[in-house]
Formats: structure tokens, C-alpha cells, sequence
């Protein structure tokens, strides 16, 4: 999994701050241990060398009570005294003996060296014994102390520093978080600009007083780069909407001329009747295509205003399906009844905000696309979204779905489908050869406008289904609503459906 920005700056400061506590408290730690051992070997050598010169004096006055002697020594000390004189052991207590003194430092005293050592009893308790040899009297002196209250010491401060080191490492975090979240700030921004820029709002610009100065020459960049953008666009969508109006009067003209020479088919001779007949239907076509092009270039430049009203979705699909399936009958014969209009229970009080025409529009469209392309319309279903819970109320949607019986949309065509004169694989099989090929941009165009999303999936089965995808309105915006009579004017971009 690889980590965000925000999370790698944070995982820096981190392990930076890890690290440094690591070696700040190790340094410490080993800079403290040091100096309190070299203190304290440094006091406990001058007591020992101390005690044997005690020890020493004592001998040569030819004292024999050697084991008094050793336990007056270490008499409110705290340390255990050993004598080696003449071949024998002389201990002062029974807890440290001639036995408990370390092999190595035993053998470099007795050879006439003093020595020191550091070491742990099988008690675990460290302890430091200290070797003087006495030459003049052929003795050698250990003495043993007991160093629990520094080892204690040492412990705590290692656990003191080890606590420091994680309030640090978590303050690191912290200071990371912060700072990816101070860095990344005008990143968001962008973003969010970006995203209203995809989803249409051209006039959205980062603001130029707002940004960081080290980001002056990025902001004028980008807001330069989307007014070429807008421009652009709206030049295109002038250029369509233009191409469309000087083409309607030549048009308009044509299907005149056309008229006239229907009434007089029966006249023309068999072959004539077929061209004029095969002339009649691109001519149709031709009309079709200019006035879906009309339609999408209003769209884009946003000059058309939108209604939006609150209908019950079960009613809305059902009535779309009947304009539907009429508007096929009036363009040519048709049989049998609308499609079967299957409504989930749980959706049939639902209420959704839309453009009624724009909805009957991409009905139509569905209609026409399953008509000309699989076969026909097999089934119509409104049911919940599956991918949402329908539990909260404000993110409920509803699902209209639409299938037909044709062989389906292969799945590397199902965005492109949605693309303007795609045809694909269909552009081989075409039936009537009435379509466009902008029906189903015009159906992702009005479904972006209300809000909706339009996606195609395989049917169960096996042609083509296409998805609607509409919020719901929350429960209390219209229970107490009509038919929907009541529209809600809006400015948002659109064509007339």
C-alpha cells in the first residue's frame, strides 16, 4: 500500500524524531552511567585502599583476630571484607566469602596487582569488588560493595529518558501531522478547485489574494489554464449552436420539398418510391441529429435555465415509460403494450428532485437506444441503491433501471458508449438506421444536470442494462407535496428535453 503525501511527511517527523530521541537518550543515558560508576569505583577504591592500609598496620602489631578485625572494618558500611594471609581465607560475613570474589580478579591480586571489577552476584545485585594486594605482610585485601542504590538510579533514568523519547516521537507525529496538514492545505484547495472545474463549473478560479506566496506563480498558472479552457469550450459549444441554427433553415426548407413529393409518391415509378423513401429517413435523421447537437451545445453553455420538481419516483418512471413508448408508436408502427414497469415496495413513497421533461428525454433515449440496438425494452425496475444504506435517510438513492434483450455492450464499450457518434461493435447491426448517436450522451448530459449518475451492466438475461442513479429527498421535503405541479426554478446549466 503506498502512503499519501500527508502520511509520508508524517511518518518523517516520526521516525526523525525516534531517532533522535534514541540517540539523545542513549548518549545520555550511557554520559550519566559513566560518571556515576567512575565516581563511585573512584570513592570505593579510596575506602578499600583505606582499609588495607588498616588492615596492614594491624598484621604487623601481630593481631590475630582477623575475622574482628575484618567485621570492625566494614562495621555501618555496608561492604564485605576478604583476607587472604598466608594460605588461608578470612571472611566478615557469611553473604560474601572467598568464594563469591571473581576467578580472573582473584589471580591478577594474588599476583601482586590491584584490580578492580565490575560485576552481578547470582542474585542478580551488581556489586564492585576491589583487590589490594598487601605485600609487606604477605596478605592480600578485598573488599566488596554493594551497588543496588546506583543500579536503582540508572533504572530510573532509563526509564525516565525511555518516556521522553515516546512523549517525543508522539510530539514529532504530531508536529508532522500538523505540518503536512499546513503544506498540503493549498493542495486541497487546488483540488477542490479541480473537481468543481470537472464536474462544470468553469468559472471556479483559485484565489490569487489568498494563496502562498511561495505558490503565486502556480495559482496564475492554473487560473490561466482554465480560462483558456472556458474559453475554448464555450467557443466550441458557440460553434455547434451556430453550425445548428444555419443548418435548421436549409433543413427546414428540405423537409418541405420532401413533403411535397411524398403526396405524390404513388406517381414514381418503384425505384424512385425507394430513394425518396431512403432520402425521407436521413433527412429525419439529419433533423435529429441537428437538434440533439442544438440541444447538447445549449447544455454545455449553460443557457438554458432547469426545473426542478418534487415528484413520487414510482409515478415519474411510470408516466416516462408511457411518453416513452408513445413517441416509438408516433414515429412508426408499433405493437403490444408499454413495458411492464416493476417497482420495488420500499421505493413507492419515495420523492426525487428532477427535471420531469429531461427524465421523459432520457427515458425516451433508453427506449429508442434498446429499440434500434437489443431488441426492445424487456423490463423496466425502480428499486433502492444497492450500494447505499438505506437507513440514512440523507444518502438515500434510488435506482431506475432499463433492459433490453439485444446481445450487450462489451465491457471496454461501457464508458465509451456515452460518448458522442459512438457506435462500436452496434455500428454493424444498426436496425432502422434512425439513430444519432448522441441518445445516450444526451442521457449522461441530463442525468449530470439532476444530480444522477447513468451506468451499463450486463442483464441477467444477457443484453444490456442501463442504470439510472437519482438522490432521494429526505423524508419531510414531500410527503406533503402534489404531482410535482409546484416546479423550483433553477439556473443550472441544461437543454430543453
Amino acid at each position: 500500500m503506498k502512503l499519501g503525501i500527508g502520511a509520508r511527511i508524517t511518518a518523517v517527523f516520526g521516525l526523525g524524531a525516534l531517532i533522535l530521541s534514541i540517540l539523545m537518550g542513549g548518549l545520555s543515558y550511557f554520559t550519566v552511567r559513566h560518571f556515576l560508576l567512575a565516581g563511585r569505583e573512584s570513592t570505593d577504591q579510596h575506602q578499600a585502599f583505606t582499609n588495607a592500609n588498616l588492615v596492614r598496620t594491624s598484621l604487623q602489631s601481630g593481631d590475630t583476630g582477623y575475622v574482628v578485625l575484618l567485621s570492625n572494618i566494614d562495621a555501618g558500611t555496608g561492604a564485605h571484607s576478604v583476607l587472604y594471609h598466608r594460605a588461608k581465607t578470612y571472611d566478615s560475613s557469611l553473604a560474601v566469602t572467598a568464594a563469591s570474589i571473581p576467578h580472573e580478579l582473584r589471580k591478577v591480586v594474588l599476583s601482586g596487582t590491584a584490580a578492580t571489577q565490575t560485576y552481578r552476584n547470582p542474585e542478580g545485585t551488581a556489586e564492585i569488588v576491589i583487590g589490594v594486594p598487601i605485600p609487606s605482610v604477605h596478605a592480600e585485601y578485598f573488599e566488596v560493595f554493594d551497588l543496588s542504590d546506583l543500579d536503582h538510579t540508572l533504572r530510573v533514568l532509563a526509564l525516565a529518558l525511555f518516556a521522553a523519547g515516546g512523549i517525543t516521537t508522539i510530539l514529532g507525529i504530531a508536529l508532522g501531522r500538523f505540518a503536512s496538514t499546513r503544506s498540503l492545505r493549498p493542495l486541497a484547495v487546488v483540488s477542490r478547485a479541480a473537481g468543481a472545474i470537472a464536474a462544470g463549473d468553469l468559472d471556479t478560479r483559485l484565489d490569487l489574494e489568498a494563496a502562498d506566496p511561495d505558490l503565486e506563480g502556480f495559482t496564475l498558472s492554473f487560473n490561466a489554464m482554465v480560462d483558456q479552457l472556458q474559453e475554448r469550450i464555450e467557443r466550441e459549444a458557440r460553434f455547434n449552436s451556430d453550425v445548428s441554427h444555419e443548418l435548421r433553415s436549409p433543413l427546414t426548407t428540405l423537409a418541405a420539398a420532401m413533403e411535397v413529393l411524398e403526396t405524390d409518391r404513388e406517381a414514381l415509378p418503384p425505384r424512385s418510391q425507394r430513394a425518396l423513401q431512403l432520402l425521407s429517413d436521413d433527412l429525419r435523421r439529419f433533423q435529429r441529429m441537428v437538434g440533439d447537437l442544438l440541444e447538447m451545445s445549449r447544455a454545455e453553455a449553460g443557457s438554458v435555465d432547469i426545473f426542478f420538481e418534487e415528484v413520487q419516483v414510482a409515478e415519474l418512471v411510470q408516466r416516462s415509460v408511457e411518453t416513452g413508448f408513445g413517441h416509438m408508436v408516433a414515429r412508426g408502427p408499433g405493437t403490444g403494450a408499454p413495458p411492464y414497469v416493476d417497482v420495488d415496495p420500499a421505493v413507492r413513497s419515495w420523492w426525487v428532485g428532477v427535471d420531469k421533461r429531461r427524465f421523459e428525454r432520457v427515458m425516451v433515449n433508453l427506449m429508442e437506444n434498446a429499440n434500434h440496438y437489443g431488441g426492445g425494452v424487456t423490463g423496466v425496475a425502480v428499486r433502492p441503491a444497492r450500494t447505499v444504506d438505506a437507513g440514512l435517510s440523507d444518502d438515500k438513492r434510488v435506482e431506475v433501471i432499463v433492459d433490453d434483450e439485444g446481445p450487450g455492450i462489451d465491457p471496454l464499450e461501457r464508458t465509451k458508449v456515452f460518448e458522442r457518434f459512438y457506435r462500436g461493435s452496434a455500428s454493424g447491426r444498426r436496425g432502422t438506421g434512425t439513430g444519432t448517436g448522441l441518445g445516450l450522451a444526451l442521457v449522461a448530459e441530463h442525468m449530470h444536470v439532476m444530480r444522477g449518475e447513468v451506468r451499463v451492466e450486463s442483464s441477467p438475461a444477457g443484453g444490456a442494462r442501463f442504470v439510472l442513479t437519482l438522490p432521494v429527498l429526505p423524508d419531510d421535503d414531500g410527503d406533503d407535496g402534489d404531482d410535482g405541479d409546484d416546479g423550483v426554478h433553477g439556473d443550472g446549466p441544461g437543454g430543453d428535453a
